[in-house]
């Protein structure tokens, strides 16, 4: 177990690459079981999530090769098994993108109830009712999700709600069903399911509308390409984007505009000054005054993503007036603002929202992170506290961000990592 030590506060300034997307990527590798030959991943972000889904690949019998640290090759002619393993498997919700893969390939798939973030339920029923749909059948047996099909069909899916999970899933499965037409409605429209559809459609895949809500995958019966380049993450673009909004100025390198609207919108109206230096390239200032308070609720893309609501709430800590969050996904993702209220923050949270009441300042204190994005939030807040702050449990924090404290170091901030006591 490790945990952080940092000392504040410290003025941040400089500039930062941005790792490729870890959801994209997340999703991309399993679909990798569907070709016909190996293909040559790049941006893939070295973190532990993709670590562990490699490793599940691995066990399935892939070829995994490291060639760069972001540039992974994989052979998926070498797998000869239909089963994750548990100890895998139960690591992260991921896992369950290899399910429908593996029934194409081999008519059952064998996959442990997935892991992942404990901010509150996740049910993986879209992902089950989506593919008994397309004529899969299903149990839940010890644990495991045992699948098995003897001949897929065509289907319109109707997800109730615009589940990434699922429209990534199951647009995945439709891809190599030769002569069969998949329809899925309300599909989710973030740049992960486009990415996603677009690695496919690179190797042969006819995919159309993705992004849209209404996506069609006509099935093809062969799957191969060269190589492909995962998109940059928004997230820990948008993560580094509030840093610099409290504590300086940062240039982040590897910027997608359109995936972060909601999230450059909200910066602006809270004071963050935004000067693009090219089509890739945001330098993000912090306004000259305090931050300005917010009235966020987060909502599938376009709107304002969940997992930038924990960021947005230790930035809004310091602000010149009370801000209010919604939590409009998950509303019981609000463990960490009980650990901002250590650092001296006023926070009250009743029903999925919080009322973020602005304090002249944080002090450092000993803090808890329970999930993947509640860690940066408490990094952040770290920076910009009086004093010392330590933060427990960094490995949520390893699970999604490259290199966090050294990429937080080169820009002027004081972070150790140590074994926890």
């Amino acid at each position: 177990m490790y945990r952080f030590r940092i000392q504040g506060p410290t003025p941040l300034e400089g500039e930062v690459k941005i790792s490729g997307s870890k959801n994209a990527s997340l999703a991309i590798i399993p679909a990798v079981i569907l070709l016909d030959s190996p293909v040559l991943l790049r941006n893939v972000p070295d973190i532990e999530d993709v670590r562990t889904i490699l490793s599940i690949m691995e066990s399935l019998g892939a070829t995994v090769v490291r060639e760069a640290r972001n540039d992974i090759r994989i052979d998926p002619t070498t797998i000869n098994s239909h089963e994750v393993p548990y100890f895998l498997a139960s690591r992260m919700r991921a896992s369950i993108y290899t399910l429908g893969p593996l029934l194409v390939r081999f008519g059952k798939g064998v996959v442990y109830m997935p892991g992942g973030c404990s901010f509150g339920p996740r049910p993986i029923d879209f992902h089950i009712e989506g593919l008994k749909k397309m004529g899969v059948e299903i149990t839940i047996e010890h644990g495991n999700i045992v699948a098995s099909v003897k001949r897929f069909r065509s289907a319109h899916i109707n997800l109730p709600f615009k589940s990434v999970g699922a429209t990534i899933h199951l647009m995945t499965t439709a891809v190599r069903l030769k002569g069969i037409r998949t329809v899925i409605s309300n599909a989710a429209l973030e740049p992960e399911v486009v990415d996603t559809a677009r690695f496919l459609n690179g190797a042969g895949a006819r995919i159309y509308n993705a992004g849209y809500d209404e996506i069609i995958v006509e099935g093809v019966d062969r799957l191969e390409l060269d190589e492909y380049e995962v998109i940059p993450d928004r997230i820990e673009a948008g993560s580094f984007a509030v840093a610099a909004a409290m504590a300086g100025r940062i240039l982040l390198n590897g910027v997608v505009r359109e995936h972060m609207v909601s999230t450059l919108d909200r910066l602006e109206e809270a004071g963050a000054v935004l000067q693009w230096v090219d089509e890739r390239r945001l330098m993000v200032s912090r306004p000259e005054g305090r931050i300005r308070p917010l009235m966020i609720k987060t909502a599938p893309f376009p709107g304002f993503p969940t997992d930038m609501q924990a960021q947005f709430m230790a930035m809004l800590t310091v602000a010149d007036g009370v801000s209010v969050i919604k939590e409009g996904i998950y509303p019981s993702r609000f463990h960490h603002a009980y650990e901002l209220q250590r650092m001296g923050a006023d926070i009250r949270v009743d029903h999925g929202e919080a009322l973020v009441r602005g304090v002249d300042k944080l002090t450092g204190a000993i803090v808890n992170a329970t999930d993947l994005r509640a860690s940066i939030s408490l990094v952040l807040a770290g920076i910009i506290a009086e004093g010392e702050t330590i933060v427990e449990n960094i490995e949520h924090i390893d699970r999604g961000y490259e290199e966090v404290e050294n990429k937080f170091n080169s820009l002027g901030a004081r972070i150790v990592r140590e074994m926890s006591g």
